[in-house]
């Protein structure tokens, strides 16, 4: 098996060849490793190779990785899983954004929480944009009224959207997405971001405008759902 480094590398060229192909800048889209569950020398290995973005789904492991690597002060985390009222500090004080935001109450909590030296929390307003029952997210038609409040709050920063389309809805998902983002746009400009895209549907989502892709498998390796 390939090692971190070599994963990483191949990443970033097939990213680079998509760019080259939609005519994209590949500087204006992100790419996350996501190191859920991976061991903290995963995310050195990565790091060593040059990645500094690292997305994180659990409160506690984002903030034991942090800890670990705070000699690491160029690290940027982003955390990007489902998040509970109860573990909104840890977030605060470690990640630099949030892209799963679907509660006013858990927004409120974190630009409460958020520590003044860090400056502004940049987050993302999760849709469920395949109107999923069982998954996290707003749907479309509340983004307006959250996007409003969320935009309002000191410490916080709303910079744009992320979404996890279900399976087999990713090009429809996509391209309402990207729909929705210019929308937002209109009202918050600096709200540019789309998070959209994992090992498996990020070269379409490109297609449709996102901003940041997020790979771990692509990069780590399949995962121990174990513990999950």
């Amino acid at each position: 098996m390939n090692n971190i480094a070599e994963q990483l590398s191949l990443a970033y060229y097939n990213l680079n060849e998509k760019c080259n192909v939609l005519a994209t800048d590949n500087k204006a889209v992100a790419l996350i490793a996501v190191s859920k569950t991976k061991p903290v020398a995963a995310v050195l290995e990565a790091y060593r190779a040059g990645q500094r973005l690292f997305g994180e789904n659990y409160p506690q492991e984002l903030a034991e990785k942090a800890q670990q690597l705070s000699d690491c002060q160029d690290i940027c985390w982003h955390f990007i899983g489902p998040l509970q009222s109860n573990k909104t500090k840890l977030v605060a004080e470690h990640a630099s954004w949030v892209h799963s935001i679907d509660r006013l109450k858990i927004a409120q909590r974190l630009a409460e929480q958020r520590p003044a030296q860090l400056g502004k929390l940049k987050v993302l307003l999760q849709i469920n944009i395949s109107n999923e029952p069982t998954k996290a997210g707003i749907l479309p038609q509340q983004l307006p009224e959250l996007a409003a409040a969320v935009a309002q709050l000191p410490q916080l920063e709303l910079k744009g959207l992320m979404a996890i389309p279900a399976p087999g809805d990713s090009e429809r998902a996509f391209a309402a997405m990207q729909q929705l983002s210019l929308q937002l746009q209109h009202h918050y400009p600096q709200a540019t971001e789309l998070s959209m895209g994992m090992s498996d549907d990020w070269p379409l989502a490109l297609t449709y405008g996102a901003t940041m892709i997020r790979l771990g498998t692509a990069i780590f390796g399949a995962r121990d759902y174990k513990q999950e």
